[in-house]
């Protein structure tokens, strides 16, 4: 599967599946956890993780089924340089879960939050999904808003997991309206 939104020359980010194991999937995924560990410890405890409780929580988080056939690894360059990714898991034959969704702070701004989510769409539709279903953190307002942006819509809560306060799904068919 290729999935790729770079248009002509001139588009700086390019979002293609990779290997959820690879060294730049890996530096990615950590900086995705540090920057939504660290957003909860300073709202909640007014202080950053520690080391030890990032570690502990990043073991706990795994991300190995992020690739086929329970999943796919999304992830975003920037002018050749990791800067973005995004997973999506396998729920069942037509629904699949967005995960890990993270643009680097440097690269923000940039569209590629655009660019990712057009890249997730086609992602679901080759792994044969109609729909995609997520969670997250109230806190986490720019990716709400992100999610909004592109058709996601709040629903009844489908996960019972520690860190999820808000549902949301886009149903692919309508996207295609």
């Amino acid at each position: 599967m290729t999935i790729s939104t770079q248009r002509g020359t001139t588009e700086p980010w390019v979002i293609a599946p990779a290997d959820v194991g690879s060294a730049e999937s890996l530096a990615l995924l950590r900086d995705y956890y540090l920057d939504v560990a660290n957003s909860y410890y300073r709202l909640h405890l007014g202080r950053e993780g520690t080391p030890e409780e990032i570690e502990t929580g990043l073991a706990g988080s795994p991300s190995d089924d992020l690739a086929p056939p329970t999943g796919v690894f999304l992830l975003g360059r920037y002018d050749g340089e990791a800067a973005g990714c995004a997973g999506l898991r396998v729920v069942d034959a037509s629904t699949v879960e967005l995960t890990r969704v993270y643009i680097r702070p440097a690269r923000r701004g940039t569209g590629g939050g655009a660019r990712l989510m057009a890249a997730v769409d086609g992602a679901a539709r080759a792994l044969g999904a109609e729909r995609i279903v997520l969670d997250t953190r109230l806190d986490l307002v720019e990716a709400r808003a992100l999610y909004t942006r592109h058709g996601y819509r709040e629903i009844p809560a489908y996960s019972d997991r520690r860190y999820a306060e808000v549902w949301y799904a886009k149903d692919l068919a309508r996207a295609d309206r």
